[in-house]
């Protein structure tokens, strides 16, 4: 039987009066393109995985709650190897073929800023999971109006760990420093961030000595020699992920962390911790991501929910990509449509619940749109479960006050 306009109207009329569709003109709500670049190759592909991960545990969640008005999310990821031109090339890809209206960016600092670049000429409101380098944000050359990170920050880390590695040389005297950190944008400035601090705090503090081994490195034997050889009494290394479980393995057959106490901003992290066959005990750790710190039960719950559905613990990327993309469906919801400007103006100032905050919040910070008030510690590394012990918690009043000051001194306020 054909249906007439009288007919139409009425179905009409039903909607507008009930609040509830005519089933019988039901159609499928269009969904929420999201791409996410990543890396799910190679040496950290753990932890390309681990956001991939994080990311879908939400979306899961917030389709199974009615999406937004019954549109879901619908991802595309795709693995960049690691590559940072590939990296370019699938989120322009993403967004020109594929109809993503958002970016959730899953690659490290090297991909981070080829992504950043790409979405400087497109528009596309994107989220950097997991890019730390400082610049990326504090340098008001990179800010526009469509990107925010929700990574850590590397001045954060740094501020926090020089002043604790500071109290560690005070009570042991350790005067004689040198480092091992990767050699790219995010292993350099952090490294001069971690320096610049510890010796604010430790003024005797010299660094007598560096080395800078290529990202993915396989053999560390050139790297570790030249430490052995210059005798420090303290290492500061910010290594991470397979990199940092393979040069730890090198060092630990050569005795290197028998000759020297070790900071290593990266340890305290799953993807890390559980990899070394013989974790050394007593290097000191920035926390990563650790099941019980913050010491809560939201991030208890977490951790718990992501090791019954994946069969192993969160990363470092799997909390940033989880708060990520809460982040943006609450944007999203906020503000009750996809507009991108309007997501945007949501997401800027933004004050979350989260089982990740120093207390038991986070914000995505107007002024420079990146993530703040995250939980911050440091403590030293046992073989066994928790792994790391005396966590420690930095006090973000402390950060905030250096790191205005460590703006003023690069005119980038």
């Amino acid at each position: 039987m054909s249906l007439n306009r009288r007919s139409l109207l009425g179905a009409a009329s039903a909607v507008a009066v009930t609040g509830f569709p005519y089933l019988g003109f039901t159609q499928p709500r269009q969904p929420i393109k999201v791409g996410m670049p990543t890396v799910l190759s190679g040496r950290v592909a753990q932890l390309g995985i681990s956001s991939r991960n994080a990311v879908m545990m939400e979306v899961e969640r917030f389709n199974s709650e009615g999406g937004l008005d019954g549109r879901p999310i619908e991802m595309v990821i795709r693995d960049s190897r690691g590559t940072p031109a590939e990296a370019a090339r699938l989120a322009r890809e993403m967004i020109s073929s594929d109809g993503c209206e958002f970016l959730l960016d899953g690659e490290p600092s090297s991909g981070g800023f080829a992504v950043h670049e790409v979405v400087r000429e497109t528009g596309t409101v994107t989220l950097h999971l997991n890019s730390e380098t400082s610049s990326l944000t504090a340098d008001p050359r990179q800010r526009f109006w469509n990107a925010f990170r929700v990574a850590r920050m590397g001045i954060h880390d740094s501020i926090a760990g020089g002043a604790y590695a500071a109290n560690i040389a005070k009570a042991r005297n350790l005067r004689r420093w040198m480092t091992v950190s990767p050699d790219y944008a995010y292993g350099r400035d952090t490294t001069a961030e971690f320096v610049e601090y510890a010796k604010h705090f430790y003024p005797e503090m010299q660094v007598i000595g560096d080395t800078w081994p290529r990202l993915f490195q396989p053999d560390y034997t050139e790297n570790i020699t030249r430490l052995s050889q210059g005798r420090p009494q303290a290492i500061y290394s910010c290594l991470w992920a397979g990199d940092l479980v393979t040069f730890t393995e090198q060092a630990s057959i050569f005795g290197l962390f028998n000759q020297a106490t070790v900071f290593a901003v990266n340890m305290a992290d799953y993807t890390t911790l559980q990899q070394i066959r013989n974790l050394p005990r007593g290097v000191h750790s920035g926390n990563r991501y650790l099941k019980n710190f913050p010491d809560r039960p939201e991030n208890l719950a977490f951790a718990t929910e992501y090791n019954q559905k994946y069969n192993t613990f969160p990363t470092n990327w799997a909390w940033q990509a989880s708060t990520g993309a809460r982040l943006l469906m609450k944007a999203l919801r906020d503000q009750g449509g996809t507009d991108p400007r309007g997501v945007a103006a949501k997401l800027k100032g933004m004050v979350m619940d989260s089982p990740f905050g120093a207390d038991g919040r986070v914000t995505m910070r107007a002024e420079d749109q990146t993530l703040v008030g995250y939980a911050i510690g440091w403590g030293v590394t046992i073989p066994r479960d928790p792994f790391v012990e005396g966590m420690q918690s930095a006090t973000w009043d402390t950060i905030f006050q250096h790191e205005q000051e460590w703006k003023r001194s690069k005119g980038w306020n």
